[in-house]
């Protein structure tokens, strides 16, 4: 049998490798995906468009926060983040790399907002990091785990979601667990993670790096405004003001969208960016975020293509069906099948609910226990989203990396974050569903 799953990534991933624009290489596949799974291009056509609108509030969430992100730029403010971080660590690059990693993790729970940071915090900081020599995947790395890390390991905000998910699916399948034991059995995959993001900062990505000069203008006036001197005005008291009203509103109706909206309406009416300079920020906003909107869209139509064929359940169906009964190699297994599906759809907490209700009945006849079981299942839908070029734990750190053009979405983020944390996922989810 060959796998529609298994070719389709394989295209998307060898396209994306050789420099062909990533939504490009996702329509690719999902039309070859198609085409394996007996429908005609128009019906694959019609099938991704139809799927597309799954994501839609995400993608139009990251254009508001673009918009907002290019807003905050332009008032200045971030300038006084940049020169402290210029007087505490100049010439520190590991502690730097370090710092942004902590910073990330406290958007997967302390203020959930996942991605949304980072088109506020990093671009900013691109002129200290070029400054510095930082190795820019080494940041990739650490605003990848930044927001993975958190959700694999932590029951909290994002965490709690992600690992509600793997108990509920685990007991429609017949087998209950405290979400509790779903925490402690994600700690040993988590700890292969932080190996993971600890090799990229000190060992892979510590060194200097000069990043090549391009012609790219964008919006940045904290950089200009360390080198000019900073003084704190009213300007900057408004951006907090809609900083902060704009979190408020997020966190009280669950919608980054409004959250976004409220922030740049607050920015127009105190002045803080002048309505003449509306366009110029609204068109900044879209450069910097659209690319990553639209490739969340046609990866919700790729993966209903997946889903809505049947591709995906029958890789589960024939992967499971010659597994034997052999511990190792059912893990082995299960794993590289998530692997693949979480590399295809981009979603770690939409590959659960898909592979949850054929794993549980296979690992409960074979011996794993409830921990182990969820030790794989949690493993298996995580693998693949960093790494995966349809991810937005990929995509995000390139949206804002990538604010100067001087940052390749494939080579500088994807390749290095799937070397460095599904590698140790991989190896310490197969120690995991073998000792617990």
């Amino acid at each position: 049998m060959v796998s529609a799953v298994v070719v389709s990534v394989i295209v998307m991933s060898a396209l994306s490798l050789l420099g062909v624009n990533v939504m490009f290489a996702i329509l690719i596949a999902a039309g070859i995906a198609g085409l394996m799974e007996g429908l005609s291009l128009v019906e694959a056509t019609n099938m991704l468009i139809s799927g597309m609108g799954g994501q839609a509030n995400t993608a139009l969430s990251y254009i508001m926060l673009g918009i907002f992100a290019v807003m905050i730029g332009y008032s200045g403010i971030t300038g006084f983040l940049v020169k402290s971080l210029v007087s505490a660590l100049n010439g520190k690059r590991s502690i730097l790399l370090l710092t942004i990693a902590g910073v990330s993790c406290l958007s997967q729970n302390i203020v959930p907002i996942h991605i949304a940071f980072i088109p506020i915090l990093i671009p900013p900081l691109l002129h200290l990091f070029d400054t510095m020599k930082i190795d820019r995947r080494g940041v990739a790395c650490a605003l990848t785990f930044g927001v993975e890390a958190p959700y694999i390991m932590i029951p909290a905000g994002f965490g709690l979601i992600f690992h509600g998910i793997i108990a509920d699916e685990m007991k429609a399948s017949g087998m209950d667990i405290p979400l509790s034991s779903v925490a402690y059995s994600m700690l040993l995959p988590g700890l292969g993670m932080i190996i993971g993001v600890l090799i990229a900062i000190f060992i892979s990505y510590g060194k200097a790096r000069g990043i090549p000069e391009r012609d790219h203008v964008f919006i940045n006036e904290a950089a200009a405004s360390v080198e000019s001197g900073l003084s704190f005005t009213k300007r900057h008291f408004f951006t907090i003001v809609s900083i902060m009203c704009a979190l408020i509103v997020q966190l009280v109706s669950s919608s980054l969208v409004l959250g976004g909206i409220t922030g740049i309406i607050l920015m127009f009416l105190f002045t803080v960016v002048p309505f003449k300079e509306g366009e110029n920020v609204v068109n900044e906003g879209i450069k910097m975020m659209g690319m990553i909107a639209f490739v969340m869209l046609i990866a919700s139509g790729y993966a209903t293509i997946l889903k809505e064929t049947g591709a995906i359940d029958e890789l589960v169906k024939y992967s499971t069906g010659i597994l034997g009964d052999n511990k190792f190699v059912i893990a082995v297994v299960m794993l590289l099948i998530g692997l693949l599906i979480t590399m295809g759809t981009g979603s770690s907490f939409g590959t659960i609910p898909i592979i949850a209700a054929l794993f549980v009945p296979i690992c409960a006849t074979v011996g794993f226990s409830p921990m182990a079981t969820a030790a794989l299942i949690g493993t298996a839908g995580a693998l693949g989203d960093a790494g995966s070029p349809a991810s937005d734990s990929t995509l995000g750190p390139t949206s804002g990396l990538n604010a100067d053009g001087k940052h390749h979405h494939i080579w500088d983020t994807c390749v290095p974050t799937f070397l460095h944390f599904n590698i140790p996922l991989f190896v310490f989810g197969i120690i995991a569903a073998m000792v617990l």
